[in-house]
């Protein structure tokens, strides 16, 4: 980055002069103490990104605690089933009947009983 504000040719130069003013015995002292500023940076920067997610998940559960967990799923109402219907015995037949007819038999039936004993038993 440096290189490309001032070019290559100046850069060059910035070292010479550093080495010049600084000597080359101080030259390792300062490498290792920007090694270790370097190392300390990265450093404090993860524990930021640790402190946040930390943070973050704090957050998270404040708010889940603070929510009312949702309402059971209501269950469907019951069905209303018809009771089973004894089916007809295939054997007999169905009869219709006018109201004469009706009349007529309901007659029969009365003379027939009176003609018994008069009174009508189980039939």
């Amino acid at each position: 980055m440096i290189a490309n504000l001032m070019g290559g040719d100046a850069l060059i130069v910035l070292v010479v002069a550093i080495v010049v003013l600084l000597g080359g015995s101080q030259l390792p002292k300062i490498a290792r103490n920007v090694g270790t500023a370097g190392k300390e940076f990265r450093k404090a920067q993860q524990e930021a990104e640790e402190d946040a997610d930390r943070d973050r998940q704090a957050k998270a559960a404040r708010d889940a605690a603070a929510t009312p967990p949702p309402p059971p799923p209501l269950a469907a109402p019951p069905v209303a089933t018809a009771p089973p219907v004894a089916a007809a015995p295939a054997a007999e037949p169905s009869i219709t009947l006018t109201p004469a007819q009706l009349d007529a038999l309901l007659k029969a039936r009365e003379e027939q009983v009176r003609g018994e004993g008069g009174v009508a038993g189980p039939s």
